[in-house]
């Protein structure tokens, strides 16, 4: 599937056509909103749709699931042969060079506000999170929208039985892990994600280049970096962890969560979006804390980088219709807006003013440490190696990186073997993703 998506890059800039909007039944100019988001949050993504709608009575937004992320893109795809494209499409952060190549596809966000006479007040938004879906002059392509960070989970009782400190650094994650382990506990830590969380971030937070280009922000004709000797040395030092159970692997995404929420595991690095699920259920006292930093690397950390997808608008639809997305994109970045789906959903505002209005409104006062990510984010001013990644290919790349780890996991590869062939695989998979699209 994913290499159909890559196939289709070129066809999205030929196949799109100017088109009339549709017309919902009640005249008003129908805008459809295509997106991943199954349920309790699809409800969540109907629920905005419904809202805006009631707000006025020119404009219709229809959201409609089309499926995971992958499923969604190719959708759309399919759509773009078809000249029956949606006017907005959620894509997950590692589909942004995709959308990226297809010239002549996508109206950038900063391009339609501006067209349609609508403020787009860009310093609003988290610098981590506006800095990734950006041109390098600073152009904004596309709406953030679900946008989270992995945290630090811990179980408060479990650590507070050993007597052991919640965890600063790489170096106290083992010394943690050790005291929970000495106290009775059956493992010190895992986490999800571990391309994500371990290349990605700890890379970022540590303020570490994963690929040369600014991660890939600069130029197609990037490589990857993070086959250095300091992501190998973490690596190398989690993977002789396992003898100890200091860490324990749970496998690729979020199916390491049990290990956590059934008490088995004191510690869990993953997305701060779990919030809702653990809340549910765990059924002990839990914390969220910053990631721990690697001391041998740096002294201090840098900023995290996001996951999570973000609203892209297509052309081939009507002035009308633009009009109208304009507005329903105003509205969705709104404080009140924000506020709501982040306190809904676990996923980090995407504002300033709706993490103030979180604030106002005593929710990190109610729920202690929700606002870890959000401090994560906005820690310090990106740079070119933590203001996040734009890798062609990347989806077919992370799974690389995911095979390539588990071997060292297992004990079939070193750490600077697994590494080095998961760089040197993905390397062929940049090269073809610049080679079709110059």
């Amino acid at each position: 599937m994913y290499k159909k998506i890559i196939l289709a890059t070129t066809a999205l800039t030929l196949s799109l056509a100017a088109g009339s909007a549709f017309a919902a039944s009640d005249g008003a100019t129908e805008i459809q909103w295509w997106h991943a988001m199954g349920g309790a949050n699809g409800e969540r993504v109907n629920k905005i749709a419904a809202d805006f709608n009631a707000t006025q009575s020119e404009y219709k937004v229809v959201p409609v699931y089309k499926g995971n992320y992958t499923e969604t893109m190719t959708a759309a795809i399919a759509a773009f042969r078809a000249k029956k494209q949606p006017n907005i499409v959620q894509v997950f952060e590692v589909g942004t060079a995709t959308m990226m190549a297809a010239k002549g596809a996508v109206y950038p966000i900063e391009d339609l506000m501006k067209d349609a006479g609508i403020k787009l007040d860009k310093s609003i938004y988290l610098p981590a999170v506006i800095s990734y879906y950006q041109t390098p002059k600073g152009d904004l392509l596309s709406m953030p929208f679900n946008s989270s960070t992995p945290v630090l989970w811990y179980n408060k009782d479990a650590l507070e039985k050993a007597g052991a400190s919640v965890p600063t650094t790489w170096d106290e994650m083992k010394t943690a892990s050790e005291k929970v382990l000495a106290s009775g506990g059956k493992c010190g830590f895992s986490f999800g994600w571990q391309s994500w969380v371990m290349i990605e971030n700890y890379s970022a937070w540590n303020n570490l280049a994963i690929g040369t280009k600014e991660n890939g922000f600069a130029g197609l004709d990037t490589e990857f970096t993070f086959n250095n000797d300091k992501v190998k040395g973490i690596i190398g030092k989690i993977a002789s962890w396992q003898k100890d159970k200091i860490f324990v692997y749970g496998g690729r995404r979020g199916d390491s969560l049990p290990k956590f929420t059934n008490g088995e595991c004191a510690m869990w690095i993953n997305s701060s979006a779990y919030y809702g699920s653990i809340k549910k259920q765990a059924k002990f006292n839990f914390g969220q804390a910053m990631l721990p930093v690697d001391t041998s690397v740096t002294k201090k950390a840098q900023n995290s980088i996001i996951g999570g997808a973000t609203l892209w608008v297509l052309k081939g639809k009507s002035k009308e219709s633009y009009k109208g997305t304009a507005e329903f994109m105003s509205y969705l970045s709104s404080a009140k807006v924000q506020a709501w789906w982040h306190q809904e959903t676990g996923y980090v505002p995407i504002t300033t003013p709706a993490a103030v209005l979180s604030k106002e409104q005593g929710f990190y006062d109610k729920n202690p440490g929700t606002d870890t990510a959000i401090k994560q984010l906005s820690l310090n001013t990106p740079t070119p190696n933590s203001r996040g990644l734009r890798f062609g290919n990347f989806v077919q790349i992370r799974d690389i990186i995911n095979e390539e780890m588990e071997a060292i996991w297992n004990g079939s590869k070193t750490a600077s073997q697994g590494l080095d062939d998961a760089a040197a695989r993905g390397n062929k998979l940049l090269r073809k993703f610049e080679k079709a699209n110059k």
